[in-house]
């Protein structure tokens, strides 16, 4: 585990709350955020797939950090990631300029997705803009890497060109692939020396094994504590199996109903009691019918 770091152990990809009209709940943000704090989170990022980053304007975007950074007065040692990735190199700059204005530890940014055939030279030279322009010298920007979802992966080279070009400000990556061998070829390449946050619960005690440092996911939303329990049990060499076999088992089941943002408000609202939050088109909320036979699939968590 890269132990020099703090952008390390887990993080939860938040959803986004929403008011019925479609407009943030702001308050919710703020609830949200203390709710995750106090669940084993090391660390919260804002606006990834999970939280519909992608589909809110730069000045919703911009409400959702201010408001998250309201949040973390609470929790000092929270740690805050925001989602900052467009397709335009312009936006992205100002979004990423604004989340470390704001104080956030480190930015998790997309590939610019609409050119899905673009080139390692290309999206080198986009992210070597990026850093140049917007990251400061002790800002940490992380790729994101979900080519399910962007089309778009990272190669071994690439990144190891964009860690050699800018080796403080490039620290590593999101890994959404849910490749296991990709995992294991990324602790093999770089040990340490790239922070590595698997975004896939069924891998996260594989990617420990191989020197990531840590997780990004979106069933944090729900059960960090277990998460937590997997980490807690690397970090003292004692065997995590019991927890990892919970954390696949809930995976399976939460992945039998895509997408995952309306899943998750359904299970917040039903499971830990918050607000009933809406989805931003074209995501609609999941069904009704389903949710029973969901709540009776899951594995029985007490925490």
């Amino acid at each position: 585990m890269n132990t020099t770091t703090t952008i390390s152990g887990v993080f939860a990809a938040a959803v986004t709350p929403l008011n019925g009209d479609g407009t943030l709940d702001i308050s919710g943000i703020e609830q949200l955020t203390d709710f995750l704090a106090n669940r084993g989170c090391h660390g919260i990022l804002y606006l990834g797939t999970t939280g519909e980053g992608p589909s809110f304007s730069p000045q919703e975007r911009a409400k959702i950090f201010q408001a998250a950074t309201r949040a973390r007065e609470s929790h000092p040692s929270l740690k805050l990631l925001a989602g900052t990735g467009t397709p335009s190199l312009d936006e992205t700059i100002l979004l990423t300029h604004l989340a470390f204005e704001l104080e956030f530890d480190g930015v998790v940014v997309l590939p610019p997705y609409y050119f899905r055939k673009v080139s390692d030279e290309g999206l080198f030279s986009w992210f070597d803009v990026l850093l140049r322009k917007a990251v400061p010298s002790d800002g940490r920007l992380l790729a994101y890497n979900i080519p399910p979802i962007t089309g778009i992966g990272f190669s071994l080279e690439l990144l190891a060109r964009l860690k050699h070009t800018h080796p403080g400000t490039f620290a590593g990556i999101k890994d959404s692939s849910g490749n296991p061998d990709f995992a294991i070829q990324l602790g093999q390449t770089f040990g340490t020396d790239l922070l590595v946050l698997t975004g896939n619960d069924k891998l996260f005690s594989l990617a420990l094994e191989n020197q990531a440092s840590g997780c990004i996911t979106a069933m944090a939303n729900l059960y960090s504590p277990i998460l937590r329990s997997v980490w807690d049990a690397f970090q003292e060499g004692v065997d995590a199996t019991e927890y990892q076999e919970l954390l696949s088992a809930t995976r399976t089941v939460l992945d039998s109903y895509p997408p995952m943002p309306p899943l998750l408000k359904a299970m917040l609202h039903h499971l830990h009691h918050f607000p009933y939050w809406p989805v931003k088109l074209p995501l609609i909320p999941l069904p009704e019918a389903i949710i029973p036979q969901i709540l009776a699939s899951l594995p029985q968590i007490t925490s």
